[in-house]
């Protein structure tokens, strides 16, 4: 395919002279690829140069003439015809006796060579095209419409009034088409092609593909052209297998595809199934693949992966003995631990070679970082056969498989550390979960996972897997939330425990309060205040959960809730209530009048579909008529501060706090509704985060915020 890709760039650059020059020579060859001759007709076919090309077809006729098959032959003229714009009597000569060749039983000839345009030779552009289609046309016969239309079945055919009708799969009713149109559009297709049997018998179509797979993805490919997966998702799926069933269908068909020898099977999602001209035996794909490989790694994975997909491989002997070789002088090289070892079980496990004195039982007794190496080794069959090496032949294999289960961050590993520690050494394996379970904080990442397998169906077996044990890690979580929720690298993983509390409407904590002691729920609720992650209405949802097991909380929280927490009331002192109130009088009496003296004066500037001043004006009104409505809403719902509404006893609205932090820092603040707030100042709003950790709080009272302990050293009021 050297030529067509040279012919390609040429095309893409829009170069004609060095097209020309290029096609020259190719003309020149003694031989044709047919293949490579009719891609790049079609290239020349979708390009900007097939009118200058169509000026020049004649010079192929010696090329075409090297094609001895007859079916090639016609099908290139067919092409060439299709683009040639010069009508010589030559191409006409020849594109005539291949019509008489090929339909010399036609009863009808000569009434469609009229109709296809070769009956004289003033222009027969497309004619061997046309008679094809003419020749295919009957009741019952199927088509591809190029515009869009899809699949078509014929359904009524009038030579008299050159009238064709066809029901098309993607436009609703009956289409009815000249032949003139038809020429243009229409495709015939076989009554076998995949497109027809997919519009005409759909049904036996999807029994063939679940009894057969590969044999239809094969007549899609040859009919089809190669395709990526997603395409051929798109032609298949809803088409012929259902939506429900597609998942696991292509799983299946994808491992047979991966396996036959007449497909090639793409390397990423973008690149596409092709069908081969003939058969490459695993053998041969095998020995390519494995001599292009020069690193460790990649030639232990490539042999890995053959092995596994093909085991056939591994029968011939000569292949056999050519691993074996490459193997044994990949184990001379400068290999990294992880490497060696794989080596050793590549040989040993699978070609049944051992190194004299050297085996892996050896091998696995001498001090290694088996932490590390199981950790590089990234091929699961092989990090397994590792650990079991690991568990048979070495006595500190228990504190090998622990120092591996806290570090390591990969699921799967897990899971089977887990399920080895705890089988062979649970009172341990319990202890060291008892560790972490004190401090979560020490391995946050396990603390999360080993709770999410807490949940799982066989959460019994486990340690901690009974509901004291759950409430236990449930309670731990909540601790390790608060610890972790403002530092920026557990930023990921506070969003997953944010997300394993909130999911599915809480469906977690109605799990976890279900059958849970009255101790053990106010524990939850007090945990759950000291995470700033909760909002506030996410704090009332969680008390009202834990409140429906326990209903003497909700009692207890009506005692408890602060009278100044209540967020429809806006808190103000005078002065903050007199100046909402001049400002909503200043909207309604001076900005918005003023406003709708600018927008008659824009109006009449004319053409208001232009006018910016206009479109100005209208969203400034817009704006002054938003605040007004929020303004007299909120004064609605304003109170003003009083004496009665203050004390010195704890913190509330209109109190003035002393506080020193961890580091004796002292802070100064007073405590106002949001009208009144001023930062710069130190006086804060009754909604800001920090005023709701203190509201309530009294004097010598410590209030953890965001990690920092803050003591309350002095209680004032406004009044005072």
């Amino acid at each position: 395919m050297g030529y067509l890709e040279e012919f390609q760039t040429q095309i893409n650059r829009r170069d004609f002279p060095k097209f020309l020059q290029l096609w020259e020579e190719y003309c020149t060859n003694d031989t044709v690829d047919v293949e490579e001759f009719s891609q790049l007709l079609e290239a020349i076919k979708s390009s900007e140069i097939i009118k200058l090309f169509g000026q020049i077809v004649e010079t192929a006729v010696p090329v075409w003439k090297m094609i001895s098959d007859q079916g090639d032959s016609y099908k290139i003229m067919k092409q060439l015809i299709d683009l040639q714009l010069t009508n010589s009597p030559n191409l006409y000569n020849i594109a005539f006796e291949l019509l008489k060749k090929k339909y010399k039983n036609d009863p009808q000839f000569e009434e469609r060579i009229r109709l296809a345009g070769i009956r004289t030779p003033e222009n027969f552009q497309g004619a061997l095209a046309n008679y094809d289609l003419l020749a295919h046309m009957g009741k019952g016969k199927f088509v591809f419409h190029s515009g869009g239309w899809g699949t078509g079945e014929i359904t009524d055919l009038s030579f008299l009034r050159e009238q064709i009708s066809i029901e098309f799969e993607n436009v609703p009713g009956l289409k009815h088409l000249s032949l003139n149109n038809a020429f243009k559009v229409l495709i015939p297709l076989a009554d076998e092609h995949f497109l027809a049997r997919r519009f005409g018998d759909a049904d036996k179509l999807e029994k063939e593909a679940k009894d057969q797979p590969l044999a239809i993805v094969k007549m899609l490919l040859q009919d089809l052209g190669p395709k990526t997966s997603g395409e051929i998702k798109d032609i298949l799926c809803d088409f012929v297998i259902p939506e429900d069933d597609w998942a696991k269908w292509w799983q299946t068909t994808r491992a047979k595809l991966k396996k036959d020898t007449l497909i090639e099977s793409p390397k990423t999602v973008r690149e596409q199934f092709r069908l081969r001209k003939n058969e490459v035996r695993h053998e041969d794909r095998f020995l390519k693949a494995i001599n292009e490989k020069k690193d460790p790694i990649d030639v232990i994975s490539t042999a890995y992966n053959f092995t596994r997909d093909f085991p056939v491989v591994l029968k011939d002997e000569k292949i056999k003995k050519m691993l074996v070789e490459k193997f044994l002088l990949l184990s001379e090289e400068n290999l990294s631990d992880a490497e060696k070892f794989q080596v050793h079980i590549f040989l040993e496990d699978f070609l049944g070679y051992q190194f004299p004195g050297n085996t892996l039982e050896v091998l696995i007794q001498k001090d290694y970082d088996f932490e590390a190496i199981v950790e590089a080794t990234e091929i699961l069959a092989l990090k397994k056969r590792m650990l079991v090496l690991i568990r048979s032949h070495r006595k500190d294999w228990f504190k090998i498989f622990s120092d591996m289960f806290f570090s390591s961050r990969q699921s799967g590993l897990r899971e089977y550390l887990c399920k080895e520690l705890n089988q062979e050494e649970p009172e341990l394996f319990t202890k060291e979960l008892q560790s972490l379970l004190k401090a979560p904080l020490k391995n946050p990442d396990l603390f999360v996972w080993y709770f999410q397998l807490l949940l799982g169906k066989d959460q019994e077996k486990l340690p901690f897997g009974s509901h004291e044990g759950l409430f236990k890690w449930f309670e731990g979580l909540l601790i390790l939330l608060h610890g972790i929720e403002f530092k920026p690298e557990f930023r990921e993983l506070t969003k997953k425990i944010y997300t394993l509390f909130s999911g599915k409407r809480y469906a977690l904590v109605r799990k976890m309060l279900e059958g849970s002691s009255l101790p053990f729920a106010k524990e939850f609720l007090l945990l759950t205040s000291k995470c700033q992650i909760f909002t506030e209405s996410e704090q009332k949802i969680l008390r009202s959960l834990a409140a429906v097991v326990h209903p003497t909380l909700s009692k207890e929280q009506a005692h408890q809730r602060h009278p100044h927490s209540d967020s429809q009331i806006i808190w103000t002192t005078e002065e903050g209530y007199q100046t909402m109130q001049e400002r909503v009088r200043q909207l309604g009496t001076t900005e918005i009048v003023a406003n709708a003296r600018e927008i008659e004066a824009a109006r009449a500037h004319g053409d208001l579909r232009e006018n910016s001043e206009y479109k100005f004006s209208l969203e400034k009104r817009s704006r002054l008529q938003s605040e007004l409505k929020n303004l007299s809403e909120q004064l609605g719902r304003a109170r003003i501060i009083t004496r009665a509404d203050v004390t010195t006893d704890e913190v509330t609205v209109g109190s003035i706090v002393d506080l020193v932090d961890s580091k004796g820092t002292q802070l100064h603040y007073t405590i106002l509704g949001p009208w009144d707030a001023d930062p710069e100042k130190n006086i804060l709003s009754l909604q800001s985060k920090l005023v709701q950790a203190i509201l309530g709080s009294k004097k010598d009272d410590v209030v953890n915020f965001r990690g920092e302990d803050y003591k309350i050293v002095s209680l004032k009021t406004i009044f005072d």
